[in-house]
């Protein structure tokens, strides 16, 4: 799929949303996202073929119970161009959370950034690093006790200057 086909799947704000709870959540069924969005079956139906004619979810046909059960999934490691805007925005919505929310989160949420002196393949390298480190976050076996939120985590590494 071409970046232009990829970005036109994405424009409308209902298939960037199934995909980040595909991401987030893992495989799921039509029902199930359309359950987590409050939209009608037909309607996530639709944006899925979408989204799957774009490359970006595709089917996890073993999942199926029987064959009219359909299970997707993000199509792994596939960069989706969430944007900065989308990237702003959930930082600013933390930060306008109810004061109990983000009691509950202590000193936990962190930022950070850093300038640094890398050559291109230096700058390589720390992105792989960092995309092993969150994959290997993301795969940690659920708490026995307690419960997990979910948190969005992102990270770039671009050129620039001071």
């Amino acid at each position: 799929m071409s970046e232009s086909q990829v970005l036109a799947a994405l424009a409308h704000p209902l298939r960037r949303r199934l995909v980040e709870v595909l991401r987030a959540g893992g495989p799921s069924t039509v029902g199930a996202l359309a359950a987590h969005t409050a939209q009608a079956v037909g309607n996530v139906s639709h944006h899925i073929r979408v989204l799957a004619a774009a490359g970006l979810v595709e089917e996890a046909p073993e999942l199926a119970r029987d064959r009219r059960e359909r299970w997707w999934r993000p199509v792994p490691r596939r960069p989706v161009p969430a944007g900065l805007d989308a990237h702003g925005r959930r930082v600013r919505e933390w930060d306008s959370a109810p004061s109990a929310e983000l009691a509950a989160w202590g000193d936990a949420p962190f930022r950070t950034d850093r300038w640094l002196h890398l050559t291109p393949a230096e700058l390589a390298r720390l992105g792989t690093e960092i995309e092993a480190l969150l994959e290997r976050w993301s795969r940690r076996p659920a708490p026995e006790e307690g419960e997990r939120g979910t948190v969005f985590v992102f990270a770039h590494g671009v050129p620039a200057r001071p």
